[in-house]
């Protein structure tokens, strides 16, 4: 697999490997947070009316 050693062994590829990696982060991040605010929301407004 030639574009598995070029992503891995080139400076581009490696730069490419990193900003992959670090958007899936910064999506499971965000992700993360947005559903455990929503979650903070639900609760504080579901309080006696």
């Amino acid at each position: 697999m030639s574009v598995f050693k070029d992503l891995f062994t080139s400076d581009a590829g490696l730069l490419s490997a990193a900003v992959l990696l670090f958007m899936f982060g910064m999506g499971g991040f965000f992700v993360r947070y947005f559903v455990k605010h929503m979650r903070a929301d639900e609760l504080r407004n579901d309080g006696p009316h």
